[in-house]
């Protein structure tokens, strides 16, 4: 009878692709740390560590924690090239440089800017 069980499990996870299918599925925001609504990886958040959530940590801000600088870096990690986070990091030194570079003409940045506000949007719906 336990073999029986046993198998039917198996059987019943090989049917619906098990752990793969679901990644697949949720894409890259599940390896990230990123939750998806209605997810079971919205539930269960890794904490990233890299340039930003370094920066954030070690900025003035009231509301920075390790869990938030945590979480903010996922989702860098997820949405901002390295290139990208390191221009980011620059904004907490000097909160001045993320209006000029939002301000200028040049192409790239405003690919950047565009870029930036999707990932401030996603970290502010994300982290809190």
């Amino acid at each position: 009878m336990r073999r029986l069980i046993l198998l039917l499990a198996c059987l019943s996870l090989a049917a619906c692709g098990g752990y793969r299918k679901a990644e697949r599925e949720i894409g890259r925001s599940a390896r990230a740390g990123v939750p998806v609504a209605g997810t079971a990886a919205a539930q269960v958040m890794r904490l990233a560590t890299g340039p930003i959530s370094r920066a954030c940590v070690g900025s003035d801000r009231k509301a920075r924690s390790q869990e938030r600088c945590g979480c903010i870096q996922a989702v860098a990690n997820d949405t901002l090239s390295p290139a990208d986070q390191r221009l980011a990091v620059s904004f907490y030194t000097d909160p001045h440089r993320a209006q000029e570079i939002r301000q200028s003409d040049n192409p790239g940045h405003e690919r950047f800017w565009q870029t930036y506000k999707d990932y401030a949007r996603t970290a502010a719906a994300v982290c809190g």
